[in-house]
């Protein structure tokens, strides 16, 4: 199963014909990939399921649509085992950004968070999930592929938000203050959220 996000709006690529939420289910070969992009853009649905004969085939015909873009961001706990959050454009938000050539995408994770936060002393620890969402820019229809990782830090200076790239807040919070701050946060940062409290 894929999830992909249209704002707040799911688009779920799947070979189940289980329910989710009742979302509508449309065959993937009779998709039309306007038509969705509508539905899911204008707020008329929640949801959409996309019923696949072969997932993986179809998977690369839906991803074939967009001009995939690729990126790497952390989960970053503290010895106190709060997250680390940023503050941008009025939303909590995890750091993450896009690769640069011939880097990997595990380096792209650490060089994000250390210039978004200004954090120090990184351990990678592991893959948690790859999240997706589409949007326009410049006119053109665009997925982000994110990898998101465990980390760890225990660098306790102070953090220092990237102010060019709009975040004015670099944070730790508690189990109380990241339930907060999941309130005012996108669908997709709930599911790497939820994806490391599983594990």
């Amino acid at each position: 199963m894929y999830k992909v996000f249209v704002n707040d709006a799911l688009i779920i690529v799947t070979d189940s014909l289980k329910k989710y939420h009742n979302f509508p289910i449309y065959i993937f070969k009779d998709f039309v990939i306007d038509e969705l992009l509508y539905r899911t853009r204008n707020g008329s649905t929640k949801g959409v399921i996309l019923f696949c004969d072969n997932l993986e085939n179809d998977w690369n015909s839906f991803k074939a649509h967009f001009k995939v873009i690729k990126a790497g961001g952390g989960l970053v706990l503290n010895p106190q085992k709060e997250i680390l959050f940023i503050y941008r454009n009025g939303i909590w938000d995890l750091p993450k950004g896009r690769t640069e050539k011939r880097e990997t995408i595990e380096t792209t994770a650490v060089r994000e968070v250390e210039e978004e936060c200004g954090v120090e002393n990184l351990e990678l620890i592991k893959f948690l999930i790859t999240t997706y969402h589409i949007f326009y820019q410049n006119g053109e229809l665009r997925m982000k592929e994110t990898f998101w990782y465990l980390m760890e830090s225990n660098d306790n200076s102070t953090l220092t938000p990237q102010l060019e790239e709009g975040i004015t807040v670099a944070i730790f919070k508690n189990k109380v203050e990241t339930q907060q701050a999941l309130e005012n946060t996108y669908a997709n940062i709930k599911l790497v959220v939820e994806s490391y409290q599983k594990s």
